[in-house]
């Protein structure tokens, strides 16, 4: 049976992998991408059908290729993401392979380099880059039996309001998924509850500049780590309906409940921590930051940017809020669906090599392995706040790709006499 040889595999052809390509090609590295789905699957069949980017495309995209016919200040639907990212394949001439799944890859003994076994045969590669991004497996929390009388899915399962059974629903999770699956719902027609935990809140714009300007001209999408304590806030934000900050309070006044920190299940009622108070004026204090730090920045720079005293007007706090619920009775309150909007995890079981914590999660500086020659891509915080952006995981991957390139180099040294000689030729 024969072996296909290559110098570097990469694994995954989402926003990651592709963005490689470009970097890997310019560094003349000869590679190939394997993607057991299609290009960018995740952006087609694991988003609800209306979503739209959470930043302006002016931003969010590779650096090379603008959102040809969409307007800059625009958000895109997912498909447009998509079918952007495949554009973007066709331009660097990536050599994706789709329809391929990587089963298991492992270090080759006693010599440099992995065996890879796909669904398509065995594959040797000198190198190996996992790219198969940060939202791999949808994580529901253990709290609600699967037998309560009540349809359980996770975000990554929800498309639309009919795709639901008549009744009320309980969103869990006021990340940007979980409060604009709420809002969508709410728009529709349905009884909605939503379970708020700890978050961030910027604004959408500010001063006529949209969030992702400011934290651009602050130095936030650099930040090289998260806060101590902040490893699990979420960060509300939309792009849907024109672009709007995503207000708790306004969306209670729409007629969403709000409800604190999803804590436990029993006897047909879901319980909630007393913290609802608490998350929200947290996300508050963090968007008056944001205003806060704008105005200075705005100040110092003699930026003749309009004033917007109304930017930092409060809504008045709802019910649900000066007189928390904390337990709802699903057959009183007609809940039939609970969506869980609580992350994902990632899955490297392929990965047979000890560059993994205890955890699981890789160990890495920058995407560089503790194990020569694996590479990892499309990590949350792989290098700064914005590397699992478009643009911020184009500037990881040219990062892995020099590394990549470096260590090809050293390869092909062979000693101090080979350089004299080639020098005295």
């Amino acid at each position: 049976m024969s072996v296909e040889k290559i110098d570097t595999l990469v694994v995954g052809a989402g926003q990651a992998g592709i963005a490689l390509c470009e970097h890997l090609g310019k560094q003349g590295v000869p590679y190939l991408v394997l993607e057991k789905n299609r290009i960018a699957e995740a952006w087609r069949t694991s988003r609800w059908d209306a979503l739209v980017t959470n930043g302006p495309v002016w931003h969010d995209r590779f650096p090379n290729l603008e959102f040809k016919g969409n307007a800059p200040d625009e958000f895109v639907s997912k498909d447009r993401v998509a079918d952007y990212i495949e554009e973007y394949a066709d331009m660097v001439n990536a050599p994706v392979r789709t329809g391929v799944e990587v089963l298991a890859a492992a270090p080759l003994k006693n010599r440099a380099g992995f065996r890879v076994e796909t669904s398509d045969g065995m594959i040797e590669a000198m190198r190996i880059v996992a790219a198969t991004g940060a939202f791999q497996h949808p994580v529901i929390p253990p709290i609600v039996p699967q037998d309560a009388h009540v349809v359980q899915m996770h975000s990554a399962q929800y498309r639309n309001p009919d795709q639901l059974a008549e009744g009320a629903v309980m969103v869990v999770g006021a990340g940007s998924s979980g409060a604009q699956i709420a809002d969508e719902l709410n728009r529709a027609g349905r009884k909605v509850f939503l379970s708020v935990g700890p978050h961030d809140r910027p604004p959408r714009r500010y001063r006529g500049r949209d969030f992702v300007w400011w934290l651009g001209v602050l130095g936030l999408w650099d930040l090289a780590a998260q806060k101590p304590g902040t490893e699990h806030v979420t960060i509300s934000v939309s792009g849907a309906y024109g672009g709007r900050t995503m207000d708790f309070r306004r969306l209670a006044s729409e007629g969403v409940v709000l409800l604190g920190r999803t804590e436990k299940f029993s006897d047909g009622r879901l319980s909630f921590a007393d913290d609802l108070g608490k998350n929200v004026a947290a996300g508050d204090a963090n968007y008056m930051e944001m205003l806060d730090a704008a105005d200075a920045y705005a100040t110092a720079m003699g930026l003749d940017l309009p004033f917007e005293p109304e930017a930092r007007q409060v809504w008045p706090d709802p019910a649900c809020m000066t007189d928390p619920i904390h337990n709802l009775d699903f057959a009183k309150e007609g809940i039939t669906t609970i969506i869980w909007a609580t992350g994902f995890k990632q899955d490297f079981s392929w990965l047979k090599a000890d560059a993994f914590d205890a955890k699981g999660a890789p160990i890495h500086q920058r995407g560089v392995s503790k194990v020569p020659g694996i590479y990892f891509l499309g990590l949350p915080w792989q290098s700064r706040r914005g590397s699992t952006f478009l643009w911020g995981v184009w500037h990881d991957a040219k990062f892995v790709a020099d590394q990549i390139a470096i260590q090809r180099a050293y390869s092909d040294y062979q000693g101090e006499a080979a350089i004299v000689q080639a020098a005295a030729e």
